[in-house]
């Protein structure tokens, strides 16, 4: 009998601190649940805050929910992780780089404490049909 299978599981949020037509702005605390073993924060962790913080800005003031036509998909991210952090909060801003009518295309940038760049995050997205 081999070993019992390894389960990993975790805790990841965010909050929404400010949001305007033109950007959103979103704070992640950072907890255990999205540390990898180096203890720092996982890679993935940190593009899924920019890419769900980038869809609030496409989606706009109304609030997401399951099956709601027009969802901004992402259909390219193109990520630049440039640093990270063990403890405290990451922030990120979301912003338009293109407004077209069929692509949305959003740069969103992870910063760390003292504003320390942590990514570089852009997506491209399209409405779902």
């Amino acid at each position: 009998m081999g070993e019992a299978p390894m389960k990993i599981e975790g805790k990841i949020e965010f909050e929404v601190v400010e949001q305007t037509p033109e950007q959103v702005i979103s704070t992640m605390p950072i907890q255990s649940g999205v540390l990898n073993p180096y203890g720092v924060v996982n890679a993935g962790a940190i593009l899924w805050f920019a890419d769900v913080t980038a869809s609030i800005l496409v989606i706009g003031p109304e609030r997401p929910s399951e099956g709601m036509a027009g969802f901004p998909l992402a259909v390219t991210l193109n990520a630049n992780l440039a640093g990270n952090q063990k403890e405290g909060t990451f922030k990120a801003i979301a912003s338009y780089v293109k407004q077209g009518k069929t692509l949305k295309v959003v740069r969103t940038t992870v910063l760390g404490e003292n504003d320390k760049l942590i990514a570089d995050v852009t997506t491209n997205h399209v409405a779902a049909k």
